[in-house]
């Protein structure tokens, strides 16, 4: 089996932070990461060539995006491909929140998942391109012990003080 991996799109620049700590936390879980910029509104044919490249490849992928506002990016990746899409959207004080409506709705036969922690987003790939790789559901489990571990020596840290 060929090495699963992730392509991270990222709306603008400014999205470089947020996009870098999912790159990170899938890459901890095993997965390659990539990252490109693109904009569904201002560079509609470069995220296309960047997509069907990647469509073409036929290593098991997941795409990410990382767009705020309107979002229209993830909706525009689903469309275009057939690998799982999530959105995960930076996190924004403008608008009062209302920019996640551009995330939770999106048009009939379009279907990307929204998840807006970073580390979770990587995680839901990870558990996606588990299914078919036994390696790479090792790393997840091994990262969910990891998880209980620390829950329970917080446990055990706060009874004993």
């Amino acid at each position: 089996m060929t090495q699963p991996f992730v392509i991270i799109l990222m709306g603008s620049r400014s999205d470089e932070p947020h996009a870098a700590r999912i790159a990170e936390a899938a890459r901890s879980l095993g997965l390659e990461a990539v990252l490109h910029i693109g904009s569904a509104h201002k560079t509609p044919e470069h995220v296309l060539t960047l997509l069907r490249r990647y469509e073409q490849d036929p290593r098991p992928k997941v795409y990410v995006t990382v767009a705020g506002r309107s979002n229209a990016l993830s909706g525009f990746v689903d469309a275009a491909v057939t690998a799982p899409v999530i959105a995960c959207p930076p996190p924004s004080d403008a608008f009062g929140g209302a920019d996640l409506y551009s995330s939770l709705r999106m048009p009939s036969g379009v279907a990307p998942a929204l998840i807006l922690e970073p580390a979770n987003a990587a995680l839901l790939a990870a558990k996606i391109l588990g299914v078919q790789d036994a390696g790479l559901r090792q790393q997840v489990a091994q990262f969910q012990q990891r998880q209980r571990e620390k829950i329970l020596s917080d446990d055990t840290a706060v009874q004993t003080q």
